[in-house]
């Protein structure tokens, strides 16, 4: 091999998955900025309307439903829009973690997806429960209280359905986590408190289905850390975007 044939390979810039795209600047301020709007979205719908109107009595959870049927409509709707957002924020993550870690990046994003489609099939029982207190003739033979028991009963696989997504939706997140962690784009303690985060969202939700009183000694709260990830990351991404690192782990 020739001196200068030597010289030139020399020269040349080493490609490293370091050089962030333009694409994947912009996806890091849509990520971000969907972070923020999933998030109130889904605040909104299920502690300002359904915390409220669904109580563990079915007749009193049929009074407020029907007494506020569209505030409750509105909280589905809201819930499609959280659904439809999830999907262009999975896109997004994606195309700013393919170049480090492909395979990783796409199975976190089947397991988003899948958490989406779950979800999406939940949201038919609140229709369901709509309908049955909506005094259609064709229901006329059952008693007042069936109907509202029968709601409440829809309304509570609804709970469950969210329970399972929320499985898949840990387990995804903490996927794509792993993979912020090896990219170096983000500070890589907002990196591990989202794997940690969202592991304690998929076993917590795991075990709430085989122990069921779980959830009634810890309530809501231990989908608090997963909350504070996504906002401190939806933050980071929209208001100081990728960070170069000097060097990218293996």
């Amino acid at each position: 091999m020739s001196t200068d044939v030597m010289t030139d390979r020399l020269d040349e810039p080493e490609t490293t998955p370091a050089a962030i795209t333009p694409a994947q600047h912009r996806a890091a301020k849509w990520v971000g900025a969907l972070y923020l709007i999933q998030m109130a979205l889904a605040v909104f719908g299920e502690s300002f309307v359904r915390g409220r109107l669904i109580v563990p009595d079915a007749g009193q959870t049929a009074a407020n439903i029907t007494g506020s049927e569209t505030l409750f409509r509105l909280s589905i709707a809201t819930d499609l829009l959280v659904y439809a957002t999830v999907i262009g924020l999975v896109w997004g993550i994606y195309v700013i973690l393919k170049p480090i870690n492909q395979d990783a990046a796409l199975l976190g994003a089947f397991l988003r997806l899948v958490e989406n489609a779950i979800l999406a099939v939940t949201t038919l029982t609140a229709f369901i429960a709509l309908r049955l207190l909506g005094g259609a003739t064709y229901l006329q033979s059952f008693e007042p209280a069936e109907l509202q028991a029968l709601a409440r009963l829809f309304l509570g696989v609804y709970g469950i359905g969210l329970s399972i997504g929320f499985v898949f939706l840990g387990f995804g997140s903490a996927v794509f986590s792993y993979v912020w962690l090896q990219s170096r784009y983000i500070p890589r303690a907002l990196a591990g408190w989202g794997i940690f985060a969202s592991l304690v969202l998929a076993i917590v939700s795991l075990a709430t289905m085989i122990f069921p009183r779980v959830y009634s000694v810890l309530g809501m709260s231990y989908m608090m850390p997963m909350g504070i990830y996504e906002i401190g990351l939806g933050l980071w991404l929209l208001f100081k975007g990728l960070r170069t690192p000097d060097r990218l782990t293996s």
